[in-house]
């Protein structure tokens, strides 16, 4: 690698290195902060969510700083700390958390402004379903990362990452109801404004993943690949079983920092919206969107 590729690897990395640390020192003083919680009613909410999200920021930092990817096993430096299957664990820790932000969020709201039921079936269970659904769904997603980070089968990783879009899908219908009607309320407006914060940020969040998950991430980055690799008399990467599959995905890391090889422009978009924009989000939420007191 030239010296003046390697110098934009190093200043992308740093970059995101440093937005990570800022995202972490703020999480901590709110984490902190919620040792001294004054809303008594909603005391227990605000400290699972400030829980949930310094462990989100605590493993965004740890991946920002080493960086990897878990089909091919790369990772920005030599070191068992780089290690896939180590990182595949932190990453399940933080997308649990991730996903208990935003279906905890979601049940709150809902306490605050829906919490009568609709006569509309089909709503209703939007309403009283969707954000455990929108949970257990991102917990199935795991076990397959796990398979494909070890067993290095496509597939896996499709299916996981389908399991994300189908999320994001559920959720939607709610969203919309919940951006409605807290638009419409006229009286004590600033009492709703965190809660209007969190609705416009969730839904623009599944308006934007939801697209690049049904039109592109899933029918033409995921799947085609995934099906391809199992129609090749040479799988590649090699699909391994056994222990040994389990060794080297712990053990084995392949240093690299080629652009191309770690996927171009559509890896480094990945990699910063997730541990820039994701940070931020969860930063709003760790507040606990509620009906504020005036």
């Amino acid at each position: 690698m030239n010296n003046s590729s390697w110098a934009w690897a190093g200043a992308w990395w740093s970059v995101v290195v440093v937005i990570g640390i800022i995202n972490l020192s703020i999480g901590i003083y709110l984490f902190m902060k919620s040792r001294k919680v004054d809303d008594e009613q909603n005391k227990s909410y605000l400290r699972k969510m400030r829980i949930a999200g310094i462990i989100f920021l605590l493993v965004a930092m740890y991946r920002a700083v080493f960086v990897s990817r878990y089909l091919t096993q790369l990772a920005w430096f030599d070191t068992i700390l780089n290690s896939s299957l180590l990182i595949r664990t932190f990453a399940m820790a933080a997308e649990i958390s991730f996903a208990y932000l935003i279906s905890r969020a979601l049940l709150q709201v809902n306490k605050e402004i829906l919490s009568e039921p609709f006569k509309n079936k089909v709503k209703d269970f939007f309403r009283t379903k969707a954000p455990h659904i929108f949970f257990y769904l991102l917990v199935i997603a795991q076990p397959f990362a796990y398979g494909g980070t070890i067993n290095k089968i496509r597939v896996l990783f499709a299916i996981e990452e389908t399991f994300w879009g189908l999320a994001f899908m559920v959720v939607t219908p709610l969203i919309i109801m919940q951006f409605k009607k807290v638009f419409e309320i006229k009286e004590n407006i600033n009492e709703y404004k965190y809660i209007k914060a969190f609705i416009i940020v969730v839904a623009l969040f599944c308006i934007g993943y939801g697209s690049y998950s049904v039109f592109y991430h899933l029918p033409i980055e995921y799947w085609p690949s995934a099906i391809e690799q199992l129609n090749m008399d040479v799988p590649v990467p090699e699909i391994r079983f056994g222990f040994d599959a389990i060794k080297d995905a712990f053990i084995v890391v392949n240093k690299n920092h080629n652009y191309a090889d770690w996927g171009g422009l559509g890896f480094v978009i990945w990699h910063t919206g997730y541990f820039t924009l994701c940070g931020w989000m969860t930063l709003l939420f760790m507040g606990g969107p509620r009906k504020l007191k005036m």
